[in-house]
């Protein structure tokens, strides 16, 4: 199932608009999406959430930005971020979750030590990667083939992160490809199909 990323920078540096990223994953029927803006302020990232909800029906997930909650349908945080909340990481998801209450909760995880620790966590997925190396995220440190081990410490659906590919294939634990610049590199092909 594919859950497409929207980084805002990403879609900025192509001159690719929020409404027309929206209307080809709603178009795709893409089931969820994530929204990630790490430069912009409240009242941007809400206006944005605002337009991509008018023309995307799917789940949508805030990257990191749990005061905007009650603009989206879960939120997805990283490592450094969850820590943010707690050091001690029940605790951390204990006070998110009192925020964001059953909606959607995802958790960035890169090695085995990660996973299992968020196997003991209230979570409804984890981000695991990165796959291949992006361009989105150029300090991200590239799992490659030994993803498919990591897959099978998970007690949680696993979403696959990092150069994933709309072609890629994966074992059936996996419930989520992630995919990002995939979506914006292929964009003159979905164009014709729009």
């Amino acid at each position: 199932m594919i859950y497409a990323l929207l980084d805002r920078d990403t879609l900025l540096k192509r001159g690719i608009s929020l409404r027309y990223i929206s209307e080809k994953i709603e178009k795709l029927n893409v089931p969820i999406a994530q929204y990630r803006d790490k430069f912009g302020s409240l009242e941007e990232k809400i206006e944005n959430l605002k337009t991509i909800k008018r023309y995307f029906s799917g789940k949508l997930i805030i990257n990191d930005t749990i005061e905007l909650i009650d603009y989206v349908d879960g939120v997805h945080l990283g490592q450094e971020d969850i820590r943010e909340f707690s050091r001690d990481l029940k605790e951390a998801v204990y006070l998110i979750r009192k925020k964001i209450d059953r909606k959607i909760l995802g958790l960035s995880t890169h090695n085995r030590a990660e996973i299992l620790e968020a196997n003991s966590l209230d979570l409804d997925y984890i981000g695991l990667g990165a796959y291949r190396a992006t361009s989105t995220k150029r300090d991200a440190e590239v799992i490659g083939k030994d993803i498919f081990k990591l897959i099978k410490l998970s007690k949680h659906p696993i979403a696959i992160i990092g150069g994933v590919k709309i072609s890629d294939t994966f074992p059936r634990e996996v419930k989520y490809k992630v995919i990002g610049s995939d979506l914006y590199e292929k964009d003159n092909i979905w164009r014709k199909q729009l």
